[in-house]
């Protein structure tokens, strides 16, 4: 089951991503990303073992960013691979079946490709801009989201939507209307006051909102 919440980790002036993860864990995050840009892949390796650990600990799922090894090698429960980096069909190849695989997509072909190569859920965006992500594809808004969901539900295509992409919890009731499984967020938990009311709001009107 893919879950409603994604948590994307990243280090901050004050927290690096053990720390973040831990606290979203904390939360009631069920479902970490954990997602290093611009690091040494054995660094990202020692990051993925704690992280599993941690993951293990709080009862969460654990999807390892871009690297499919490093996800095999920490015996995460899934990958998810960039539009600009290896397909799913490849990351899929290196992980095996009982993988979960996820792509992000920010076009209805580039989710139709995901579909077509097995991915398990596709995470679609930016919803908005965001600093966190280098080499923004164009924002889709609320708009440009619905209208990819109404185009899926056309060719009735099933698979599990994620939007994603400087999503705020107030944005979640009508993403989950225009048909969205779930959001993934990463700065409206690591820098909110009260990370658990997020979370448990976001989760709230997951459940309340939407197919």
């Amino acid at each position: 089951m893919i879950s409603h919440l994604h948590y994307i980790s990243q280090q901050t002036a004050t927290a690096g991503h053990i720390a973040n993860i831990q606290a979203a864990c904390e939360a009631g995050c069920k479902w970490i990303q954990l997602r290093i840009k611009d690091a040494a892949p054995e660094d990202v390796l020692t990051t993925a073992r704690t992280a599993r650990q941690l993951c293990d600990q709080y009862g969460a799922t654990l999807i390892i960013n871009d690297y499919p090894q490093i996800a095999k090698a920490v015996n995460a429960q899934g990958v998810h691979v960039g539009k600009n980096d290896m397909t799913v069909a490849a990351a899929r190849e290196i992980t095996g079946a009982d993988f979960i695989v996820g792509g992000t997509a920010n076009t209805l072909d580039d989710i139709l490709q995901h579909v077509k190569d097995g991915a398990s859920y596709v995470g679609l965006g930016p919803y908005r801009f965001t600093t966190t992500k280098q080499k923004l594809s164009p924002v889709l808004g609320l708009e440009g989201i619905a209208r990819i969901m109404q185009a899926l539900e056309a060719q009735q295509v099933r698979i599990p939507i994620v939007a994603i992409g400087g999503i705020l919890p107030e944005d979640v009731a009508a993403l989950r209307a225009a048909g969205v499984h779930g959001v993934a967020v990463s700065g409206a938990i690591t820098h909110a006051g009260n990370r658990q009311a997020v979370v448990d709001n976001i989760l709230l009107t997951c459940l309340n909102q939407g197919s």
